[in-house]
């Protein structure tokens, strides 16, 4: 489910601020993901780290000790500390934020943040996470403010297309199979989704009206290429060896990538700007 939950950040529109410049990256590195769990996967069944080989030890030996304690490391799951979340997150200017808004918000991010904790051993700052996840729902809420102000519109067209988006990316067979899940996970109704895209929408445009031509150029795609084929190899161990698809096949997936960061910075920017001159209190 974790493109759903993805896409329920859009629909939150936490990834404009906090996710969009990484998605065209992770869509190039999902190959070298999977080589890098592959690669984890040996490294817990043979050498490993001293607290994972025990734990096996404990729980068996071989292929089947192996398996307890892939299920003991997802037992240990950390769990969102979600205590002390008061009623009213934050406040931009007399417009307030909910306690339950930013649950929601959090426990995905979190999710995110626990998965990579796993991978790399480093404790999830929750304190930290808390701040940025409010800081995004902050900026959000600055940016349909700003795109209220200057009129912006979302026509029925830009809504079906963005809602025909979410049902591809998330291999959906229709859009009632993708607002059930909604339903299900987030507890949207079809009238409180329909509200988040339109509001998303009108965001899409402010942000296009800031960024202008993002087209990338050649020269900005090839530095994104070389990046992608480093992380790939960062990623799988292998070094200069790691293969990587051919710039030409890659080449559609980094314009995405490349415009992502480029609308991202300017959101960043104009959040920015814009709080400046803003009413905000964030009270956690």
């Amino acid at each position: 489910m974790t493109l759903l939950k993805k896409s329920v950040f859009s629909l939150f529109l936490v990834l404009i601020l906090s996710v969009t410049a990484a998605c065209g990256n992770e869509d190039e590195s999902a190959g070298a993901n999977n080589n890098e769990s592959g690669a984890q996967d040996e490294e817990q069944t043979g050498s490993g780290s001293d607290s994972k080989s025990d734990s096996e030890k404990e729980n068996g030996s071989g292929d089947g000790g192996s398996q307890e304690g892939e299920s003991s490391q997802q037992a240990e799951m950390p769990e969102p500390d979600l205590e002390n979340v008061p009623d009213v997150v934050a406040t931009v200017n007399g417009e307030e934020i909910s306690g339950e808004e930013f649950k929601s918000s959090y426990e995905g991010q979190f999710q995110q943040a626990a998965m990579q904790s796993q991978m790399t051993g480093e404790e999830v700052d929750q304190d930290q996470l808390k701040q940025q996840v409010a800081d995004s729902l902050v900026g959000t809420e600055l940016l349909t403010q700003e795109a209220e102000n200057r009129n912006l519109e979302a026509s029925q067209e830009k809504i079906d297309s963005t809602l025909k988006d979410l049902v591809e990316q998330n291999n959906f067979n229709s859009q009632d199979e993708l607002m059930t899940a909604l339903k299900e996970q987030q507890g949207m109704n079809k009238e409180e989704v329909m509200a988040q895209i339109e509001t998303q929408v009108k965001i899409d445009q402010l942000i296009s009206e800031e960024t202008g031509d993002v087209e990338p150029t050649e020269e900005e795609l090839k530095q994104a290429y070389e990046q992608a084929k480093a992380q790939q190899a960062q990623m799988s161990g292998e070094g200069e060896d790691a293969e990587t698809p051919s710039f030409e096949e890659m080449k559609p997936d980094l314009k995405e990538q490349v415009k992502s960061q480029k609308e991202a910075e300017a959101s960043q920017a104009l959040v920015e700007e814009l709080r400046k001159n803003a009413d905000v209190s964030i009270n956690l």
